[in-house]
């Protein structure tokens, strides 16, 4: 029995498709855990256990985790949560309790990349993910963290932006290079972990995309890939506070997201060595032409 949790998200979407195809044939079946099951279709429901709330709530991960083998964890984001503790290790107390009393022998969990740098200890949201990562390996648990950079998909949130002005705007330096990730990797990634159960003990896998690259590159890819002119626009720490503030996020999200950004743009993502493990496929122009484009031209 494999949990999945946020399976309506955009990783925890595709662990479940991924899993579907794969699970009942090595003889695993699925649950999920979601607040609204109308929100999975109708096929999908027909294939899995529901259990409905919240993932955070004691009573329904004492109910999720009866008889699981394996876990995909990932702590949803909460944009009023009065701090970042209690969007990560907060959330997932209850949850690190059940996998105990339960005897959940692997659980697999989507977090950030930073560990060991010297920006780890104040990177905003990568560092209280990394803390939730240390609650959950502290349970006794085989656990494999997904240690993740940015995402490729991220970019999807300005797709008007994009489409209309022919501008994508980030807050780090223009000619930085670092890592990026598509989402469908990662979930690859945490699929293929929950598939084959053989490793244990507690670790790091980094998913890093093939290759790094700078904003200029990213603009570059996007103009050849939709055939007109994309330029990046800096977008300083000041502006990005400003501007989550107007969309109604909470203080505690907002610094811990100027936070990250200000990290990342110091070269936290850039702490691991890309190898043949750590690389994962998807190349920003497969993931600009088989995304972006569809998205920029609906």
């Amino acid at each position: 029995m494999i949990v999945i949790t946020a399976p309506t998200g955009q990783i925890g979407s595709r662990v479940m498709g991924i899993l579907l195809n794969e699970a009942p044939e090595r003889g695993e079946e699925l649950r999920v855990i979601v607040r609204d099951p109308g929100k999975l279709p109708d096929a999908v429901r027909a294939r899995v256990d529901v259990v409905t709330g919240s993932h955070g709530d004691a009573e329904v991960v004492d109910r999720a985790f009866a008889g699981a083998d394996a876990v995909f964890w990932l702590a949803p984001s909460h944009p009023k949560a009065p701090s970042l503790d209690a969007v990560y290790s907060g959330f997932t107390r209850a949850a690190a309790k059940a996998f105990t009393v339960h005897g959940v022998g692997h659980v697999v969990g989507v977090s950030a990349l930073g560990r060991g740098t010297p920006a780890a200890g104040r990177a905003g949201h990568v560092t209280a993910s990394l803390a939730m990562d240390d609650l959950i390996a502290g349970t006794g648990v085989a656990y494999r963290a997904l240690a993740c950079p940015s995402f490729m998909d991220n970019l999807l949130r300005q797709v008007a932006s994009i489409r209309d002005d022919g501008v994508f705007t980030d807050t780090a330096a223009a000619d930085r290079t670092a890592p990026m990730a598509a989402t469908g990797d990662i979930a690859a990634a945490a699929a293929g972990l929950l598939l084959d159960r053989s490793w244990t003990g507690t670790g790091e896998v980094p998913v890093l995309g093939p290759e790094d690259l700078s904003a200029n590159d990213a603009a570059r890819i996007m103009s050849e890939v939709l055939g007109r002119p994309i330029r990046y626009q800096r977008q300083s720490l000041e502006d990005l506070r400003a501007a989550l503030t107007g969309r109604g996020m909470g203080n505690a999200l907002v610094e811990g997201y100027v936070d990250m950004m200000r990290a990342k743009d110091d070269g936290i993502d850039q702490g691991v060595r890309r190898t043949p493990e750590t690389a994962s496929p998807t190349t920003f122009r497969q993931w600009c032409e088989e995304v972006l484009k569809p998205a920029v031209q609906a």
